[in-house]
């Protein structure tokens, strides 16, 4: 259920709102907005380290839910900023809305559409996903930007609703910003830019994408740049906490920890770029907690079982009720060492059984789903918690 303050606390929120819509409105910094089903966070992150490099920039906090953290943010505006950089998140109809009577972008960026927060407790559908992301470019000015997923085909349907300059950003050609020749390995990622070389150590194709729209939105602010100063100011970014940072894992193992969120599109991502991943020191396992807030969840996940038979994974360990539509994709694989646990103790118990030193383990599940639990678990630490879905936030233990 969705948290409903009481009247002196709505009252305190309304009068900040609109305190926050008229202090944004008198700012002379530039103003960017980001929204997407996957890859805001980290596109937000990587942009606001680009734009330091041009001027002092603001950005919202990627810890603060946005019905707050826009006015909390605009607040902190102040004509020293040349950047307003604002993640714009929406899982209810017309939440947009509110957003947009505070922020007004001249430069908005659209990543990618995945049926997350489609179930009748959030859109209903992905047709009002689709139709409340795009309201962001839809209140764009005429001299503003347009910045879009190319290979994404609702995201390129989406260019006749803007009246903004469209820039679409992709690894198809066709692209105004495109990337070929990708390579990635637990370092990092490499793919070509306009016929330079770019190495960064964020991990995965997915990167690739949010580095694209951050170089899109450089080349409008800095017409100047190019691949080669672009990839000196990104090489030092390292990746988010739990969005595809490598970490030491439990019992001498490593960890890809990618486990803050998961939707289709991201999942396809991160279990796509650990097959591609060059890794002969061990197996290669994934842990696969449930996909949280779909329209179609069955289907969704039996989607990712049949991807999962595609790829050069070792062990899969699918966790939780829905995980057994992958389950039941990918149990007949001869290649394929499939596992279901009812639960994060089961899959500890599985994986206690199974793991050796330098397996390289992949972590991925919806938030509430707390798949973090299997790490301590595994590491001798207590874990009480019996849910399946819970209603913290917070990493366990905190």
């Amino acid at each position: 259920m969705a948290y409903q303050p009481n009247l002196i606390k709505k009252l305190f929120h309304y009068s900040r709102r609109k305190l926050a819509q008229f202090w944004l409105s008198r700012q002379p910094g530039l103003i960017i907005a980001i929204t997407g089903s996957q890859g805001k966070t980290n596109t937000t992150y990587i942009l606001s380290c680009l734009l330091n490099h041009f001027g002092k920039t603001l950005v919202t906090d990627r810890n603060l839910d946005t019905i707050y953290n826009v006015p909390i943010t605009a607040l902190k505006a102040n004509p020293s900023y040349q950047y307003l950089l604002f993640e714009l998140g929406v899982d209810h109809i017309n939440e947009m809305n509110l957003h947009l009577e505070i922020v007004k972008p001249q430069i908005a960026i659209i990543t990618g559409i995945s049926p997350v927060h489609t179930d009748q407790e959030h859109f209903g559908s992905l047709e009002n996903l689709i139709k409340e992301k795009r309201k962001l470019i839809e209140a764009l000015p005429k001299q503003g930007y347009a910045i879009l997923n190319y290979d994404d085909s609702r995201v390129k349907k989406m260019a006749k609703f803007t009246q903004a300059k469209v820039i679409f950003y992709g690894l198809n050609q066709n692209a105004h910003y495109s990337a070929s020749n990708i390579k990635i390995t637990l370092s990092g990622t490499q793919f070509t830019l306009e016929k330079k070389r770019i190495t960064t150590k964020l991990i995965g194709t997915q990167q690739v994408y949010n580095l694209l729209a951050a170089y899109a939105i450089a080349k409008i602010i800095n017409p100047k740049i190019n691949a080669e100063l672009f990839s000196k100011i990104i090489t030092p970014i390292k990746p988010l906490t739990g969005r595809m940072s490598l970490e030491k894992g439990p019992l001498g193992t490593i960890l890809l920890n990618d486990s803050l969120r998961a939707n289709p599109a991201s999942t396809r991502f991160g279990l796509e770029t650990l097959s591609n991943i060059y890794y002969p020191q061990g197996k290669k396992i994934a842990i696969l907690a449930e996909m949280g807030e779909l329209q179609h969840p069955e289907a969704e996940h039996s989607k990712i079982g049949t991807l999962i038979n595609q790829l050069q994974i070792d062990t899969v360990i699918c966790i939780g009720p829905l995980q057994k539509f992958t389950y039941q994709k990918i149990k007949t694989n001869p290649h394929l060492n499939a596992y279901y646990a009812s639960n994060v103790f089961a899959a500890a118990e599985i994986l206690k059984q199974i793991l050796h030193k330098n397996d390289l383990l992949y972590l991925k599940g919806s938030l509430l789903r707390h798949v973090e639990r299997v790490l301590l678990l595994l590491e001798g630490k207590t874990v009480n918690c019996q849910k399946i879905v819970c209603d913290k936030y917070n990493p366990c233990p905190n």
